[in-house]
């Protein structure tokens, strides 16, 4: 029997929360066998190899290519068929970010198609197949984002939480062994630079996986092999960000999405130039400290020292700041009264839980620092910069935190009826009595026949040919008397409409500000100037290996951290 309008079928959720719980379970397992994979080759573990590591990713990537071409044939072939859409998911600007990253990724997997060319006579074959896989793979997604990051699946739901949750964890194992490529790379220089600073009796035999074979072009493979480390930071971010959105395109499979308008909120420069220029000038400085650092540092002892004196202090300038902008714009909606949008949405839910997940990281090596401090017997004279920068980063990020998951969950702003009605009254040369409410009504989607009468502003002139003599007389005195009524109504809006709009341009700026300022922040680590590496009082607090451990697992998240941020202060500007 047929179930009444609205109503489920009783036990009818249940198969489709079965299968996604089947299928969080399956791709779980699949990234934890890739992981431990990933370890063991990391580690030299007996009988694993490279090749097997490269062999498992080469399939799963293979795997999510025939999943994607399959679903991609069956939408076009329902091309007219009407579905539903999640408009919080897939914003364009992201579109255009994941878009960057991958075409670096491209020239990432050219280089590694070129590099195993040169070393062609030692090299597995399977190095030579994963760029190419790669890069195919990478191309097929974007396309498959592009087009259907918004889709809420509600056909083959159990076939397709499989395939998108096979595609979320291939992203994050080929976001992990990229990790771990950059950071053997970081480690090889981090022990060259801690020799220099004076740590000689720090000693660790640091694992090498270069070929073990003479380069056919001497020239070409140093380009290749110092290229690549380079570039790795894009394709890091590239295949978290693809993960996040396939994510939110699980999440959605099945969703009952309430159909409204969204209001579309493109992005803006008027109004943002004081934001624009503070930011740039951190943006510029910020570049020209990352320039400095990693000439300076590992050149001399002194030098070294006055390298990482010089991040410090250029880091507690621009934090200090961020807290500033963070603590104004907290207090400015604090004295507005708006409510929050509590509707469901899980790309909203998502940045807020990413947010705080990994601002993690970076509180992790803070307190490590400040502990180190603490206990350190001996302090160099840089090291005490670390602690004023340690305690900033924790107060920053939490902040932040505050201010972008309060934006991205304020519901916008909507033009009062009021407003619209005396826009419409003081241009109308008709009665005001008959106009307002019939105006109110138009625009609530009432019909004019419930009051039994026609509108005047669908009458047009009849309106004004009904009166004649003291009626057109008595009609003069009451439009004077209303034209004073709404000139000092007008301007009471219009103080309001100039203080909000005030706020609103306050906020835009410190979005702007701390956009550019996440950006500045996220390429320091990202290009390997990382003073929790180079600081070297950690390493005799905590021990060489596990404080490198520490910093190997929390740096991936502060980096992603920054990038997520100035990713959600560009939503929030677009919306403020």
């Amino acid at each position: 029997m047929e179930q009444a309008a609205g109503c489920p079928a009783p036990g009818g959720s249940y198969p489709q929360k079965n299968a996604e719980i089947l299928s969080s379970q399956y791709g779980i397992n699949l990234f934890l066998a890739g992981l431990l994979l990933t370890f063991a080759w990391a580690v030299h573990a007996v009988g694993i190899s490279k090749s097997h590591l490269l062999s498992y990713l080469i399939t799963l990537m293979l795997i999510q290519l025939l999943w994607m071409l399959w679903y991609l044939c069956r939408s076009c072939t329902q091309r007219r068929l009407i579905r539903d859409k999640d408009t919080h998911a897939g914003a364009r600007w992201l579109k255009c970010g994941i878009t960057l990253f991958a075409v670096i990724t491209l020239i990432l997997d050219s280089f590694k198609i070129g590099y195993y060319i040169d070393f062609s006579n030692c090299l597995s074959p399977t190095e030579g197949i994963f760029p190419v896989t790669h890069a195919v793979h990478t191309i097929l997604q974007v396309y498959f984002l592009w087009c259907h990051a918004k889709d809420v699946i509600q056909s083959f739901k159990t076939l397709e939480r499989f395939g998108v949750i096979h595609s979320v964890f291939t992203n994050l194992l080929l976001w992990t062994n990229g990790v771990l490529a950059e950071s053997k790379h970081q480690l090889n220089e981090h022990k060259e630079r801690l020799i220099t600073l004076g740590f000689g009796n720090i000693t660790i035999v640091l694992d090498d996986h270069a070929p073990q074979c003479n380069c056919t072009t001497t020239t070409l493979c140093s380009i290749f092999s110092q290229g690549i480390y380079y570039l790795y930071p894009f394709n890091i971010e590239y295949h978290i960000l693809a993960s996040t959105m396939l994510y939110v395109l699980w999440k959605n499979i099945g969703r009952k999405v309430e159909h409204h308008q969204q209001n579309k909120t493109p992005f803006k420069f008027h109004g943002i130039t004081v934001g624009m220029i503070f930011g740039l000038i951190v943006l510029t400085s910020t570049i020209a400290i990352v320039v400095v650092y990693l000439i300076q540092i590992g050149g001399s002892k002194i030098k070294s020292e006055l390298a990482l004196t010089m991040f410090y202090l250029h880091a507690i300038f621009v934090l200090a700041l961020m807290c500033t902008a963070g603590i104004v714009a907290l207090l400015i909606y604090r004295l507005e009264d708006r409510s929050l949008d509590n509707s469901k949405n899980p790309a909203r839910k998502l940045d807020a839980e990413l947010l705080v997940g990994t601002a993690a990281g970076s509180w992790l090596l803070s307190w490590g620092s400040i502990l180190a401090i603490i206990c350190a017997q001996g302090h160099p004279k840089y090291t005490w910069y670390n602690l004023p920068y340690s305690v900033l980063v924790i107060i920053e990020k939490y902040i932040q935190n505050l201010f972008i998951i309060e934006s991205i969950h304020r519901e916008q702003e909507k033009v009062n009826d009021d407003i619209k009605t005396l826009r419409i009254v003081t241009i109308s040369r008709g009665s005001t009595l008959s106009l307002t409410p019939m105006y109110k009504e138009i625009c609530n989607g009432r019909a004019a026949h419930d009051s039994g009468d026609i509108p005047c502003l669908l009458k047009g002139s009849i309106c004004g040919r009904e009166n004649d003599g003291a009626g057109v007389a008595k009609e003069e005195t009451s439009q004077d008397n209303s034209l004073v009524m709404h000139s000092a109504s007008d301007f009471s809006f219009s103080s309001r409409n100039s203080v909000t709009n005030n706020k609103r341009r306050i906020l835009k700026n410190i979005a702007a500000f701390l956009f550019l300022c996440n950006l500045s922040l996220w390429i320091p680590p990202a290009f390997g100037c990382r003073p929790e590496y180079d600081n070297g009082l950690e390493e005799i607090v905590f021990g060489f290996e596990p404080w490198i451990i520490v910093v190997n697992l929390a740096m991936p998240f502060s980096i992603f951290y920054r990038m997520h941020s100035a990713a959600s202060l560009f939503e929030v500007n677009c919306k403020t």
